[in-house]
C-alpha cells in the first residue's frame, strides 16, 4: 500500500509542476492557450504519465492545444527532471479531460430545467 501513496503524491507533484510551467509561460508554443491541468495518472512503474487538461474553445482549438502540448512534452519532461527529484520522469501523454466538459453540460441542462419551472 505504501507504493500507492507514493504514486498519488507523485501524481499531485507532477500536476503542480506542469501547471506552474503553464502559468509562468515557460511553454512558448502559441498553440498552448489557457489550459488547466485537471489530473495526472502515473503508471506504477513510472514509465508513463497521462496528463488530463481542459481548455475552453471549439473542438478545433482543443485539438490544436493537444498537439501543442504533445510537441512540448520533451521540454516539459526535461524541466520536471531538473525540478523534481525522482529516479525516473515518466513519458508524458496528454488527453483532453472530457469529464469536466460533461459536468459543465449537465449543469447547464439542470439550470435550464430549473428556469422552466
Amino acid at each position: 500500500m505504501k507504493g500507492g501513496h507514493r504514486i498519488e503524491r507523485l501524481q499531485e507533484l507532477f500536476k503542480e509542476e506542469i501547471s506552474r510551467m503553464l502559468v509562468e509561460g515557460r511553454i512558448k508554443d502559441p498553440g498552448v492557450g489557457f489550459v488547466t491541468i485537471t489530473k495526472v495518472e502515473v503508471t506504477r512503474d513510472l514509465s508513463f504519465a497521462t496528463v488530463y487538461f481542459s481548455v475552453m474553445g471549439s473542438e478545433e482549438e482543443k485539438e490544436e492545444t493537444l498537439h501543442a502540448l504533445e510537441r512540448a512534452a520533451g521540454y516539459i519532461q526535461g524541466q520536471m527532471g531538473r525540478s523534481i527529484r525522482v529516479r525516473k520522469i515518466p513519458r508524458l501523454r496528454f488527453k483532453v479531460d472530457k469529464n469536466l466538459e460533461h459536468s459543465l453540460r449537465i449543469g447547464e441542462l439542470l439550470q435550464k430545467i430549473r428556469e422552466k419551472k
